[in-house]
């Protein structure tokens, strides 16, 4: 087993990767130690926590109930230095084994996640905001029809 050391994010790329095994190990008290005390996380279908006590509880509700068989898998990572202590970090993933539900069989998603993350005083890295995107292969936008419905479209 990985001595806790080596859960501390030391360098921008650290943030996914351990966001990634926490998510794997459905430890949601880990995942939100990524984020600062007043970090916001906006999911895929726009729910906005706004402090890490709400990251926590969030995630750690959808890794017991709705992702509680999944795996995330990190794809690419791209990281754009702001400055010495402030990076921005897109990781493309892949989330496989979602739960059911109403009989419906989850397949295969893709997502970006993106970090803004500071350096702190001892060197440490940690999020200051981040972001789920769903991928929607083939698709250039989404439209919502007047009955409220939301369809991915592509207008080429």
């Amino acid at each position: 087993m990985k001595e806790e050391t080596s859960f501390i994010p030391r360098t921008p790329e650290d943030i996914p990767k351990l966001f990634a095994e926490f998510w794997n190990r459905r430890r949601a008290d880990l995942l939100a130690g990524l984020f600062n005390e007043d970090a916001d996380f906006i999911n895929v279908v726009g729910l906005w926590w706004e402090n890490r006590k709400a990251i926590f509880k969030a995630h750690d509700y959808g890794l017991k109930v709705i992702f509680n068989n999944s795996t995330l898998t990190i794809i690419r990572t791209k990281t754009k230095m702001l400055s010495d202590d402030f990076a921005i970090v897109h990781s493309k993933i892949k989330l496989t084994g979602q739960t059911p539900h109403k009989g419906t069989e989850a397949g295969k998603r893709r997502a970006i996640l993106t970090f803004i993350a500071s350096r702190k005083e001892d060197g440490i890295w940690s999020v200051i905001s981040a972001q789920n995107t769903d991928i929607v292969g083939g698709m250039e936008t989404n439209i919502r029809t007047k009955d409220g419905i939301l369809h991915p479209v592509d207008y080429r």
